[in-house]
């Protein structure tokens, strides 16, 4: 793991305690990277309003007004309009327009002309370090990996002092493969910068991918505090919510996205999934029921009153829970070494107070084995085998099939499309995305 230089922590600009005058700010005789993030701290909430309203009246002004051009395209940039600020900013002739051009082009995902508008910036004079460091992340954005941490610690002491300097090397970490490491940066990061956006959003996919939910719901919250509002962080948000059946947080999340971005398909989807949600019909006692004898299911064996006998037979045949018992015969309980019909009997009985059945589910463990093993190459047997964990489904995707017991590539393909669609949460748009990357491997869900 790659070691955190060591350096002293610098004492950050502090946000205005009290909400600013948007207006004047935008206007006002001296505008630079320290008014804009007290603008920014003023701006989130009920402000927001104040905000757009002064950024299209100067927009009417520019025309007759060139030096407004700069403060409108830095104004539509943080209102989520990429492409207007791109055109207000692209060729300016001020480092500061420049820097947020190449922000601009980078939420664009035109990464190379990003490159270039921070290589201006920094030619220009502004945050000459910060200039550089982003640029790093434009490169590594561009599969330049080793180009991007050269930049990176190029920047010496100096960059490392500054938290895009750690944002920037977790970034390069992660896609190396080092999680752990990359969280170490990012957390430091966030330490300089409480409001680092993307190191928050950095952390909070980070606290999901390891089933850390509500860490991540709140790394979320605090990323989308204020501008800008990063459509990733409001869709990741909205699926968590929705997993926590805060159905209301979802729908807003999702309907931000599409105020900004009125085509996104993915928030159209979303959107359409909560609605088949909340239409659905729930028998709540039926649903009681099923959850306690999940539960019993799961209980092991140990928890219950079995001569040492039972318990030791059980234990050598790999049998750990109620569950198990419901997926073996009794002749293969009979086949295991020291079991006899007093064990049988025994297990009979501590089924039968739990209203319970030797075998009765049996049908699951003969669906199991029909998955195609004879006749294949290892390659597909290598396929079958992978983890659900190694085929970058979404959140949403992998939680479903969590729910359902589906760990494996081999297990997934053993469902049909309308047992997945009878997981909680699992709509149309995971069943679609599981069918998507099957085919790409060259298989399909059973019955599809």
């Amino acid at each position: 793991m790659s070691t955190v230089p060591t350096t002293t922590k610098p004492k950050a600009t502090p946000l205005s305690a009290t909400p600013i005058d948007v207006n004047a700010t935008l206007r006002g005789s001296v505008f630079g990277h320290d008014e804009i993030r007290r603008m920014l701290s003023s701006i989130a909430g009920p402000a927001s309003g104040e905000f757009r309203r002064s950024v299209e009246a100067m927009q009417s002004e520019v025309g007759s007004n060139p030096s407004l051009k700069v403060r409108v395209g830095i104004g539509q940039f943080y209102l989520g309009k990429p492409q207007q600020a791109v055109e207000l900013l692209a060729d300016s002739k001020d480092g500061l327009g420049r820097f947020y051009a190449g922000q601009a082009y980078s939420t664009m995902e035109q990464h190379d002309k990003a490159a270039e508008q921070f290589e201006e910036a920094a030619k220009l004079g502004y945050r000459p370090i910060e200039s550089r460091l982003r640029k790093a992340g434009e490169l590594r954005m561009q599969g330049k990996l080793e180009e991007a941490e050269k930049q990176v610690r190029s920047t010496g002491a100096e960059g490392a002092r500054l938290a895009e300097y750690s944002y920037q090397m977790g970034c390069i970490l992660f896609d190396r493969g080092d999680s752990y490491g990359a969280i170490e940066y990012f957390e430091r990061a966030v330490d300089m910068d409480p409001h680092d956006s993307r190191a928050l959003f950095s952390l909070a996919v980070q606290a999901s991918r390891h089933g850390n939910d509500d860490e991540a719901i709140r790394l979320y919250e605090r990323c989308l505090s204020k501008p800008p509002y990063y459509v990733g962080a409001l869709l990741n948000l909205g699926l968590l919510y929705e997993d926590k059946e805060n159905y209301g947080a979802a729908q807003y999340c999702f309907e931000r996205v599409l105020r900004h971005d009125p085509n996104n398909e993915r928030a159209h989807l979303y959107l359409k999934d909560i609605e088949a949600t909340s239409s659905m019909y729930y028998d709540e006692d039926t649903l009681k029921q099923q959850q306690k004898l999940e539960q019993l299911l799961n209980r092991p064996v140990t928890d219950f009153e079995l001569s040492v006998r039972s318990r030791n037979c059980l234990q050598s045949m790999d049998i750990r829970t109620l569950g198990d018992l419901t997926r073996i015969s009794e002749q293969e309980l009979l086949s295991g070494k020291n079991f006899g019909e007093t064990s049988l009997n025994e297990v009979r009985e501590l089924m039968r107070q739990h209203n319970l059945v030797v075998g009765q589910n049996l049908h699951q463990k003969a669906r199991d084995a029909t998955a195609p093993s004879r006749d294949m190459s290892p390659e597909e047997q290598a396929l079958l085998g992978m983890s659900i964990a190694d085929m970058a489904f979404s959140v949403r995707s992998r939680k479903c099939m969590a729910r359902l017991g589906i760990t494996t590539v081999g297990e997934l393909v053993q469902h049909t499309p309308d047992e997945l669609l009878s997981a909680k949460n699992f709509g149309v748009t995971s069943l679609n995305e599981i069918r998507a990357k099957l085919t790409e491997h060259g298989m399909k869900l059973r019955n599809d």
